[in-house]
């Protein structure tokens, strides 16, 4: 198999080949980082090899360190084709960027999967197996489904996932290196595990119902993450739920004007079933609770608020505590992805209002509303304990609908290396 060599250069191309982000000479190709955003300048000319039908690369060179290899390693990945980039650098690198893209992929691979192929109680079982296969002993999990979610007083992951055949679960997975059976719990996990969203009763349009098996994307993203942290040593105690549902349309579905009663007592009128994913986190954030875990984090493609708000290159982050804000942005700056604080004060919480419950999951109007990502992490907030720090991450960053100059359609994984980040802080 013959690999391409490229190079990075930070001067401009020469000759005739102009203001060109890449230019060739025999079988290799160099890339022109020349721009002020340099990063996104890589991923883009990875996105151009790509798209000229290049497979297999050699990165080669001392001006690649790992954030360029990686940029490049993200433009230049597709859902579909062999290719493959191998890298350069020190063995440490190399190793790094290994597992950076393991974990990425399997995130990717998990997210594009087809709705058919990715049942709840399978996703559930896959990311159990994948950290397990890591782990080793030192990981131990539990799937809870069906009408044991009820036993549990898991009813929002119950009542969204009840219309489909396909039971809904929640997988409790304990990654524990310490061998103490007692030892606290550092850090606890929850992803949105929505394997298929229609929409419910609230139905989505067909263009709007299309890409929705990446409605799991932050159960794959905080799985991806915690893989990652154990591959890269993690000596801390984490505990990972994810609530995995199917949001179909039957004779068994929640409908609105339904009201739940969660495990704390907090009652909830469903106004719309679209806005199904905080009815299933809540009943993550409040098993994440019980861990007595000082720092919470929860991944979800939540909104499209979110996405209005900082478009597709970031990741909307949410907090009650301005450091736990502030690790976030740090963790995220070291390993050169993209996060964006968005409000969350108190009155966040009084946003959606019922006149017949605690609380609506949203508001009877269009998108939810003005503000509609931070009043859905005003929801989210009621099911957090007091004495967690908590980061909500609104995965604005996570898929991409359609191929474009710097992503191939589809998973992008982004997010993975900042929560991993956080979990090795």
């Amino acid at each position: 198999m013959q690999f391409m060599i490229v190079k990075l250069s930070n001067q401009a191309a020469t000759g005739p080949w102009g203001n060109a982000a890449v230019s060739f000479e025999n079988d290799q190709a160099t890339v022109h980082m020349v721009e002020q955003d340099g990063l996104r300048h890589v991923q883009a000319a990875a996105r151009k090899l790509r798209n000229q039908g290049i497979n297999h690369v050699q990165l080669q060179g001392e001006l690649w360190d790992v954030h360029t290899q990686w940029a490049f390693s993200q433009g230049f990945t597709s859902t579909k084709g062999d290719f493959e980039v191998k890298w350069c650098g020190t063995d440490a690198e190399q190793s790094l960027l290994a597992h950076q893209f393991e974990a990425a992929q399997f995130a990717k691979d998990l997210t594009n999967d087809t709705p058919e192929n990715l049942s709840p109680v399978k996703l559930a079982a896959r990311a159990a197996n994948w950290l397990q296969n890591i782990g080793g002993d030192k990981v131990s999990s539990h799937i809870i489904e069906g009408q044991g979610l009820l036993d549990n007083q898991w009813v929002g992951i119950h009542a969204v996932g009840r219309g489909s055949e396909r039971p809904p679960a929640l997988l409790e997975l304990d990654y524990n290196p310490t061998g103490d059976d007692n030892a606290p719990v550092d850090i606890a996990l929850v992803g949105k595990g929505i394997t298929f969203d229609s929409g419910g009763y609230s139905i989505k349009p067909s263009e709007g119902m299309l890409t929705m098996k990446c409605d799991m994307g932050g159960a794959a993203t905080v799985t991806g993450a915690l893989g990652l942290a154990m591959k890269q040593g993690l000596n801390k105690r984490v505990k990972l739920f994810l609530c995995c549902a199917e949001n179909l349309i039957s004779g068994h579905a929640y409908k609105l004007g339904d009201i739940l009663t969660y495990k704390n007592g907090v009652t909830v009128e469903v106004v719309n079933t679209d806005a199904e994913g905080r009815l299933v986190l809540a009943d993550g954030l409040q098993a994440a609770s019980e861990t007595k875990a000082p720092l919470i984090i929860d991944a979800a493609t939540l909104t499209g608020a979110a996405m209005m708000a900082v478009g597709g290159s970031y990741n909307a982050i949410f907090s009650p505590q301005a450091e736990t804000l502030q690790l976030a942005q740090r963790c995220a700056s070291r390993v050169s992805e993209n996060v964006w604080p968005l409000p969350l004060d108190p009155w966040h919480k009084d946003m959606c209002p019922s006149p017949y419950a605690d609380t609506a999951n949203s508001r009877p109007v269009k998108g939810g509303g003005a503000g509609g990502a931070s009043n859905a992490a005003g929801f989210l907030w009621r099911f957090v304990s007091d004495e967690a720090n908590w980061l909500h991450m609104d995965l604005a960053a996570a898929f991409e609908n359609n191929s474009g100059s710097l992503w191939a359609a589809g998973a992008t994984a982004h997010g993975v290396l900042t929560i991993a980040e956080i979990l090795n802080d």
